[in-house]
């Protein structure tokens, strides 16, 4: 069973959740921009990006990037993440929607969100994240 963390970060905060997800899932871990692999090619995907603009996903790379594979999550195991600074999650909310529309089982039944840099805690909640992702069947 393989699984990718593909993620987006501005601020570096997303991608050390990203590294710690991956840390905890064994899994192979990818800048969104640099992913040139297929989604059917992993059996979980945990995919991550912050809050952006008035609670929405990164619209340049990240939101391209998501409507792409949106298609190819049926089936699948997926767990989001990401950081934020402001609003009540709303983002993380309309994109675990997204995803189970998409036919996608999303890991919790919700995202996991860290409030700006995230805490030593928050990366100890983010290798559990990846570890569970990983139990999944």
């Amino acid at each position: 069973m393989k699984t990718a963390v593909i993620y987006w970060s501005g601020t570096g905060n997303t991608e050390q959740m990203a590294r710690a997800v991956a840390e905890g899932a064994g899994a192979d871990l990818f800048k969104v921009s640099e992913f040139t692999g297929k989604i059917a090619d992993y059996d979980r995907i945990a995919l991550g990006c912050p809050a952006m603009g008035a609670e929405e996903l990164e619209e340049t790379e990240f939101e391209p990037f998501f409507v792409s594979i949106e298609g190819e999550l049926s089936g699948k195991t997926v767990g989001l993440f990401g950081s934020y600074g402001w609003g009540d999650g709303e983002w993380m909310r309309s994109w675990v929607d997204r995803a189970t529309g998409a036919g996608a089982t999303v890991l919790d039944g919700e995202g996991l969100m860290a409030n700006e840099a995230p805490s030593d805690e928050d990366l100890e909640r983010c290798k559990t994240f990846g570890a569970r992702l990983a139990q999944q069947m």
